[in-house]
């Protein structure tokens, strides 16, 4: 593994052991943001290791459509990616509720922390 892969994992990593913290302190908004930044960065690390054009978007729809069109399967659906897409801006900054529908929740936090320990399970099978 190419060791600018291993830097973007371990901030990868980071951020994901960040959003659960936060989740555990209820602090919503701020663990969904390193969520969806964690599994941003997943995403990179693959860019990386695969020699894939590095895309300067925080858009895991964006992201996640190249390793699609290259064969790789990363085990996140549509919906998934448009959830974690839609609370990337909104998380940062007070526009009202994180996601358009309701308030975020232990509920929706967990969910989408399910859906990044999904996307690294895949990340990690393409690079060992």
């Amino acid at each position: 593994m190419k060791s600018e892969t291993e830097i973007w994992l371990n901030y990868a990593d980071d951020n994901l052991l960040s959003a659960q913290i936060l989740l555990e302190s209820h602090l919503y908004n701020p663990s969904l943001q390193n969520t969806q930044q964690s599994i941003e960065k997943f995403l990179k690390a693959l860019f990386v290791e695969k020699g894939f054009k590095l895309q300067k978007t925080h858009s895991i729809a964006v992201l996640a459509e190249t390793p699609r069109i290259n064969g790789l399967e990363l085990s996140i659906n549509d919906d998934e990616i448009d959830l974690i897409d839609s609370i990337y801006l909104t998380s940062k900054y007070p526009f009202g509720s994180v996601l358009a529908d309701f308030e975020p929740d232990t509920q929706i936090c967990r969910q989408c922390l399910e859906i990044a320990k999904t996307v690294k399970k895949g990340v990690l099978r393409y690079l060992s």
